[in-house]
């Protein structure tokens, strides 16, 4: 199997690992120059059309796992609208299938309520909205595709609720009601390779228990000896604040299973180290 990842970051790097353990011929590409024992690698800004040019085809699975690297509303949406839609031009009628990791963040909701692939998504704010519109043109278009709603990433050396309670910046929003859903690193690389094997459709990836802030600040706070934090109000935020349980029985159904259930497993080999 021939496969193309665009992106060689935080999720790109290990899915590419695992890919080339399994024997397939894997082929990454990012804006910067790299390389990767074992891969084929490519120079492509994917913001670009003409970027595209440079790259083979012929491939089974392009993987788009690219991030807009912390940037503006107009980077985020550079990267995933026009990059979404370039490739779309560029794949045209071939026979290769594409997979994008989206984001729960999709899903508006700020009610607490339950929510899973059949949920409207309208309306949306903030960066959400490029998400929506690549989802959109993605399956508007002729391509076969699969879409990972993939819920907020943790892992080695990330962790953002996580690092602001080190740093002694965290604050409770809202009397930490908020419902917060999330998912390790390593099982994002593993509910990619479970889509690449089962139906193409819309998948919720996320772990299996969504967790309150508070909730979440209380675990933290008691493993690491530190206090709760103060309450406060988020500064500096790009994405709209919501509050949702998101479902992921569609893709367990389908197959997938967790490394890290809950955010308790996941956070305790951080601690842990």
């Amino acid at each position: 199997m021939r496969i193309l990842i665009l992106g060689y970051g935080y999720v790109g790097q290990p899915l590419a690992k695992e890919l080339i353990e399994l024997d397939y011929e894997v082929h990454a590409a990012r804006r910067s120059p790299l390389s990767i024992e074992g891969a084929k690698t490519h120079q492509v800004d994917i913001t670009q059309r003409d970027s595209f040019e440079f790259l083979p085809r012929n491939f089974d699975w392009i993987i788009f796992c690219a991030s807009s690297a912390r940037g503006n509303a107009e980077a985020h949406r550079s990267v995933f609208v026009d990059g979404i839609n370039n490739l779309i031009d560029w794949v045209g009628e071939t026979s290769a299938r594409i997979l994008f990791t989206s984001s729960t963040n999709v899903y508006p909701h700020t009610n607490g309520n339950w929510v899973d692939e059949n949920t409207p998504q309208q309306p949306v704010a903030g960066t959400a909205q490029n998400l929506v519109d690549a989802e959109t043109a993605l399956m508007q278009s002729d391509i076969t595709c699969s879409i990972l709603r993939v819920a907020g990433i943790y892992g080695p050396d990330r962790g953002y609720f996580y690092r602001q309670l080190l740093n002694n910046e965290a604050v409770v929003t809202d009397k930490g009601k908020r419902w917060m859903n999330m998912i390790h690193r390593d099982d994002v690389v593993g509910a990619i390779l479970a889509a690449m094997k089962i139906q193409l459709g819309v998948y919720n990836t996320c772990d299996d228990k969504p967790v309150t802030q508070g909730e979440f600040y209380e675990w933290l706070t008691n493993r690491l000896g530190k206090p709760m934090p103060p309450e406060g109000e988020v500064t500096n935020q790009k994405r709209a604040t919501t509050s949702k349980r998101v479902s992921n029985k569609k893709l367990k159904a389908a197959g997938w299973t967790l490394n890290y259930p809950t955010f308790r497993e996941g956070y305790e080999t951080l601690i842990t180290g």
